[in-house]
């Protein structure tokens, strides 16, 4: 195998990988159909014999997010402490509990996600490979450690490589800046706008970080003008897209042409609200298979959307590409790393009787992220008001959010709870 390569998935032809994934699947749904309640329902009446192509996939109804918080939060709302925690934690979806389960991590909504101790469970060593990292090298992973899985995500790719983790987490820039001298990692992984800060910091103390020539970014917006600073600075940056529920989606390569698929899922893209695929080259909804033993997430929606690009990549890699994150299916935003859902918003409004209507808006540059609570009361705001609705918002949306007043009718009767207004230049 080329060192260019991870490995053979890589340069597959599409009818070996396509007989491949489908081999797995069909092995996995026949397996786990008795053990995953949420798995068969919803492939009952399906037989699973027949799963052969991505077209015999349309008859199964894709599993969208806001499905998968609903049948957790009813599943902890009418459950006993005592029962079956594959149940009352993960709504039927999980086929590992307590003790098989290594880890278990919340992401907004709350939605918790099991992670089973198996070499390189989320599958982003491959995306790490293709942004450079090698056996031997010292990665310095920004990405939390804590609730969200981002940070073991990223760790146990650079081990499944070979290489060795600095768990850095987030926060604390002038330490992140000590530790990266002191180090010398070759690579970073976490949000670019971070890293951004970490260099720019450094520049303003005059410590050398120019030990780092690698990156991979993700959970932000990683265009053109944000790879070129990042060139500048020395540092050879690539983007990879993942979620919580579903690990690895896809990555970029040396070829910057798109972002090539995961090997060991099946993408489709859909029309977003329905099961049906579009032809390659229409903007639609990314729904993933997993062939995740443990969390068998089956035609999962992710709310994203994107489009199939025409052939194959300039790189040698074989699989599919995608055009990358073009905007969310839905009303959900992602910022400063971490999703945003209309029922956040929905919580803090619920929470103060005096808000008539709102919108959280979030403006800003890429990486320099804003976001601001749009309002219309039924009274005269106060700064009593003001400091509840701040502490509201720090509870259930957990991001750093203005207040800004608004007159009544300016907040358009439009049903639009989250406007992403954000530049992309």
């Amino acid at each position: 195998m080329s060192k260019d390569f991870y490995d053979s998935q890589e340069t597959l032809s599409a009818e070996e990988r396509e007989l491949q994934l489908f081999s797995v699947l069909r092995d996995n749904l026949r397996q786990l159909g008795d053990k995953v309640p949420a798995l068969a329902k919803q492939i009952e009446g399906i037989n699973i014999s027949n799963l052969n192509s991505r077209a015999d996939l349309a008859a199964i109804p894709v599993i969208r997010k806001y499905e998968l918080l609903k049948a957790q939060t009813e599943a902890r709302q009418t459950l006993a402490a005592t029962d079956d925690e594959k149940q009352r934690i993960f709504g039927g979806f999980s086929a590992v509990g307590w003790g098989q389960a290594a880890r278990v991590f919340c992401s907004p909504g709350p939605i918790f996600e099991p992670e089973v101790a198996r070499t390189d469970y989320w599958r982003m060593a491959r995306a790490l490979y293709a942004a450079g990292v090698r056996k031997g090298m010292l990665v310095h992973n920004c990405f939390a450690y804590h609730f969200t899985p981002a940070g073991s995500m990223f760790e146990s790719a650079a081990l499944a490589i070979g290489a060795t983790v600095f768990p850095a987490g987030v926060g604390q820039t002038e330490m992140q800046v000590t530790a990266i001298h002191d180090l010398k990692p070759h690579a970073y992984t976490g949000t670019p706008s971070f890293l951004r800060i970490i260099i720019e910091k450094a520049e303003e103390l005059g410590v050398d970080i120019s030990s780092i020539k690698h990156a991979l970014f993700s959970a932000e917006a990683f265009p053109p003008s944000l790879q070129k600073w990042f060139a500048d600075k020395g540092v050879d940056g690539y983007q990879a897209y993942g979620t919580a529920d579903l690990g690895l989606i896809a990555y970029e390569t040396k070829a910057r042409d798109g972002l090539v698929i995961a090997e060991d899922i099946i993408l489709e893209i859909v029309k977003p609200g329905t099961n049906d695929p579009v032809p390659d080259g229409e903007v639609g909804e990314v729904v993933v298979t997993t062939l995740n033993p443990d969390y068998p997430l089956l035609r999962f929606g992710t709310g994203d959307l994107s489009v199939i690009m025409p052939g194959n990549s300039p790189c040698g890699r074989t699989n599919r590409r995608i055009k990358g994150w073009m905007g969310r299916a839905d009303q959900s935003v992602k910022v400063r790393g971490a999703m945003v859902h209309p029922s956040l918003v929905d919580k803090v409004v619920k929470r103060h009787p005096e808000i008539k209507r709102a919108r959280l808006v979030v403006t800003g540059a890429t990486g320099k992220d804003e976001v601001s609570l749009f309002v219309e009361t039924k009274q005269t705001p106060s700064d009593t008001l003001t400091a509840a609705i701040l502490e509201s918002i720090k509870e259930f949306i957990k991001l750093r959010t203005a207040v800004v007043y608004k007159n009544e009718g300016e907040i358009k009767n439009d049903g639009l709870v989250i406007e992403d207004a954000r530049s992309y230049d």
